[in-house]
């Protein structure tokens, strides 16, 4: 179905970003959410029997260098494209892959089609402090991220992650497929061990948000999909209706009986969602 796949890096300023791609046909690049990485895209491969699919880890992420120098994560996607010899594509990610992937249209327009953007809006709408997330629960999970940090006690920052990040306010961990939770958990412990000193959250340095991002939000012309889990946390669906009110060209689809993550809870019901906005915009 997905035929070859081809793997490497790409140079940035201070160091590199790891990419996998397969499938031919006009490109959609999948963005990752923060503590994961590449692998949390595995059910969207299915797309590559019409699209070349190109994977990428973020900075920080993955297979790709920890960070070293400031950066900005739509800069790193931008030589990610260039270097593959893509000249634009549409971007789908999620959370901080959200951010990234509108980011990347306000900041290098030439290189978008359309955006996909996930459980999140542009980098200034969504940053993982209580200035965006006014929800108790929201509120309640990142005291506890911020606890566990302190202590760097990663299995605790894990936990804590995961309720935010994947099971939401109105799940248990036993509701979610256990195949899902382990990858979550071993795409996390990787990201920690690999990139965090000290073996607690975050990598350092952290990226360079992007000025203004939410208020330019308007400005974006391409085709702009919000996707939010009907169970995501309130705070997260927030984001996504105050993004695509925002967008001339944005519009919204809810994922039911999913949460934060709707590509791993309920992945045919997310490729059938990406198949039919990318049919009306193609």
């Amino acid at each position: 179905m997905t035929g070859t796949i081809l793997t490497g890096t790409v140079p940035v300023e201070g160091g590199h970003i790891a990419y996998e791609l397969t499938g031919e046909g006009s490109p959609l690049v999948f963005l990752h959410g923060g503590a994961m990485d590449m692998r949390m895209w595995e059910p969207q491969l299915a797309l590559a029997a019409d699209h070349t699919v190109v994977r990428l880890d973020a900075r920080g992420h993955g297979s790709s260098s920890t960070p070293t120098v400031p950066f900005r994560q739509c800069d790193d996607v931008a030589a990610a494209l260039h270097g593959l010899g893509i000249g634009s594509a549409v971007l789908v990610g999620l959370s901080m892959g959200a951010a990234t992937a509108l980011d990347t249209a306000l900041e290098h327009p030439a290189l978008v089609t359309a955006v996909v953007s996930c459980g999140a809006g542009a980098s200034s709408m969504a940053p993982l402090d209580e200035r965006m997330f006014s929800d108790p629960w929201s509120r309640g999970r990142l005291a506890a991220l911020a606890a566990a940090q302190a202590a760097f006690d990663a299995r605790a920052w894990t936990e804590a992650f995961l309720e935010l990040g994947l099971v939401g306010p109105y799940r248990e961990f036993s509701d979610v497929a256990p195949a899902v939770v382990a990858l979550c958990r071993e795409m996390i412990s990787d990201t920690l061990t690999t990139h965090v000193l000290h073996g607690g959250p975050p990598p350092t340095p952290s990226p360079t948000p992007v000025a203004d991002a939410a208020r330019r939000a308007a400005k974006i012309a391409v085709p702009v999909l919000g996707v939010v889990g009907a169970i995501d946390s309130p705070d997260h669906v927030r984001m996504v209706r105050e993004l695509v009110d925002i967008v001339p060209t944005g519009r919204l689809a809810v994922i039911e009986n999913s949460g934060h993550m709707p590509n791993l809870d309920q992945p045919d019901l997310f490729n059938d969602t990406l198949r039919r906005f990318l049919t009306a915009v193609a």
